[in-house]
């Protein structure tokens, strides 16, 4: 095996890769012109080595033709970097430029080739170790520098966009840069005849890995399924290595062995082999894989469009219910028997439900599931959604395959079905939040507007009857009273807090308050001090105590307790108002207790209970209602002990 006959084998490999990636190119990005630009360099590169082949087989004239043909390459180059570069950021008024002018330089480069074949600017040699290599006549000079110069152009081009992208486009440009600094050192070889260089051809043998590594490089970001092609190929490549690798070995022990026949055997003859057998089995593998798959698996005809079938339909169901009725009819479609599935919100994590557990005392729908042939149950593990089977026992090994394959689907969407309904839970409370602040700036608008015409009708009532006058008075209390609390309770609200002593506090205020005949008890600490804005807590405090008068008033042997303590962990102080009223009604839960206008006493706004728990809130306390201290109704507030101001 001649040297000449690895150069030529060299060439027509780079051909061959040259015209394939750039039709690939062209059908993958029709739209794209810095794709198209690297197509036609590709193609000239493919018609630069097929015209180095052509001199080996008596075709001067036309090698040499096709050789003087590579101004055109750096030409589509610098197309294809200025293209490249210019996309994504503020070019400037030089590569704009440039830009346009790219189709005179063409045109140069034409001229230039022309004139080069018009003028005989190269010629064809022998020497002792190729048959024929191509040589720069004396008039050639200016093809070559024509050609460097436009080299060197697009790569001062492809230096300012590494310098002013980022990212991704400022790693791929780097990488481009390389390669192609590398293209220039084994393409320009070619010339060191020229120069009386004797490292001709050697560098130009590795040129069919140029213009895979260029297009890499240029891609590896821009259509992500070359990634795929790349893995498979240098996966490949590393495959046949080590087939090289065994072989030599193999031929240089071999005939240790008695095997002298194989030793004889030239090593590239049965690397040869080798390679040719390692692509035999490449191209088979798949189709070999499915006839084996259909040997073991039966029936099973699991391929890429059913399984994107199945993602499709799953990826429809908005809610669990939704979720469940689309895989177990795709489920029992797929096998041709009756699957149930079902989903376990609440299962811990780590120990999937038992579903043999649910035969008693289960609802229709989980006995439905105990009693079926084939179940599949899906659970929130750790750490993600899993599945298990039960009642397969039976199933074909092809059957269990399908279930086992659309059971990892099923979960994967479980899990993002999972995260729909959180964000779309997330974005209903904050338009609900919103709306609620639009509501209480309305109604903080409306209490405003409603205070003129109520001053007006006071003023007017003077001039009534004496009976007449009280009642409007007394009806413009209460109304005063609403718009004060709706002010208070869709304004914003601050507080400013200090320490209090409860006993002073409550005292002051059960003093104040008209008690109604209510016998009233206070059993507070001297020294119980809490943190609190002091007119917040009044008004907590007065809003519990009217509240309880006002039910307590008609009934015999009222009472009324208040009481102030620490909490047992030390962390909270807790005031509680006690009274022997009316209990409440049982259809007011402690969620709904505190809404506005759903408890509300004779003469009440109906935000009274509202009010204190936005004010508890503010403070980083809770309220809540409590019936098992041996009264029939108690309010507990809790404050907790050094909280953060609010």
């Amino acid at each position: 095996m001649t040297l000449s006959f690895v150069f030529e084998v060299a060439m027509l490999s780079t051909s061959v890769i040259g015209v394939l990636v750039a039709g690939w190119m062209l059908w993958r990005a029709r739209l794209q012109r810095d794709l198209q630009a690297l197509s036609g360099f590709a193609i000239m590169m493919a018609v630069w080595c097929l015209g180095h082949s052509a001199l080996f087989h008596g075709l001067s004239a036309l090698g040499v033709k096709l050789i003087l043909a590579n101004p055109l390459m750096p030409t589509f180059f610098l197309h294809f970097a200025t293209a490249f570069v210019k996309t994504g950021i503020s070019s400037p008024l030089w590569l704009r430029v440039l830009y346009q002018r790219l189709p005179w330089i063409y045109l140069t480069s034409i001229g230039v080739v022309l004139l080069s074949w018009f003028v005989g600017a190269g010629d064809v040699r022998s020497s002792h170790t190729m048959d024929a290599f191509f040589i720069f006549t004396e008039t050639g000079w200016f093809n070559l520098a024509y050609t460097v110069f436009i080299g060197v152009l697009a790569h001062a081009v492809l230096l300012y966009g590494w310098r002013r992208h980022t990212g991704n486009k400022r790693r791929s440009i780097l990488v481009i840069f390389g390669v192609a600094a590398w293209g220039l050192t084994l393409a320009t070889s070619f010339v060191f005849p020229y120069f009386g260089i004797d490292w001709f051809p050697y560098p130009m043998l590795l040129l069919p890995s140029y213009l895979l590594l260029l297009v890499y490089a240029v891609l590896r970001y821009k259509i992500l399924s070359v990634n795929a092609f790349a893995n498979r190929a240098l996966l490949w490549l590393a495959m046949m290595l080590v087939v090289l690798c065994v072989m030599a070995l193999a031929s240089v022990i071999s005939g240790q062995f008695g095997s002298q026949g194989l030793a004889n055997v030239p090593v590239w003859q049965l690397w040869l082999y080798s390679v040719v057998i390692l692509l035999v089995a490449t191209f088979t593998y798949a189709p070999l894989n499915r006839l084996v798959a259909r040997l073991v698996y039966p029936g099973s005809r699991l391929t890429e469009s059913i399984l994107e079938s199945w993602s499709n339909l799953l990826k429809k169901a908005m809610t669990w219910d939704e979720l469940i009725e689309t895989g177990e009819t795709i489920l029992s479609h797929q096998l041709g028997q009756k699957v149930v599935v079902s989903i376990v919100l609440d299962a811990p994590l780590n120990h999937p439900p038992v579903v043999s557990d649910i035969e008693d005392g289960g609802n229709d729908y989980q006995r439905d599931l105990f009693h079926a042939q084939s179940k599949m149950q899906v659970y929130k593990g750790k750490p993600g959604w899993q599945f298990s089977l039960h009642g397969w026992e039976e199933a074909s090994p092809s059957q269990r395959l399908a279930a086992e394959v659309f059971g990892s689907l099923f979960s994967t969407q479980c899990g993002l079905l999972e995260q729909s309904l959180a964000l779309a839970e997330a974005v209903k409370e904050r338009l609900s939040e919103r709306h609620l602040v639009e509501l209480g700036g309305l109604s903080a608008a409306m209490a405003h507007e409603l205070r003129n015409p109520l001053n007006i009708i006071s003023m007017a009532a003077h001039g009534a009857a004496p009976e007449t006058k009280r009642h409007i008075q007394t009806q413009l209390v209460r109304a005063d009273r609403l718009i004060q609390d709706m002010l208070i309770y869709s304004g914003k609200l601050t507080v400013q807090k200090k320490t209090i002593t409860l006993l002073p506090l409550i005292s002051s205020i059960v003093t104040q308050t008209d008690m109604a005949g209510v016998d009233c008890d206070i059993q507070v600490e001297p020294s119980l001090n809490v943190e609190a804005d002091i007119h917040r807590l009044q008004q907590v405090v007065v809003n519990l105590l009217e509240n309880a008068v006002s039910f307590l008033r008609n009934q015999d042997g009222r009472r009324l307790l208040i009481e102030a303590l620490t909490s047992s962990d030390r962390q909270n102080v807790l005031i509680r108002i006690h009274n022997n009223g009316p209990v409440l009604d049982d259809s007011l839960t402690s969620e709904t207790l505190f809404r506005p206008f759903v408890s509300k006493r004779a003469g009440g706004s109906g935000l009274g209970l509202a009010i204190v728990k936005r004010i508890m809130d503010a403070h980083n306390g809770t309220v809540q209602h409590r019936i098992d201290l041996n009264w029939p109704v108690t309010f507990e507030l809790m404050f907790p002990i050094h909280s953060r101001s609010a």
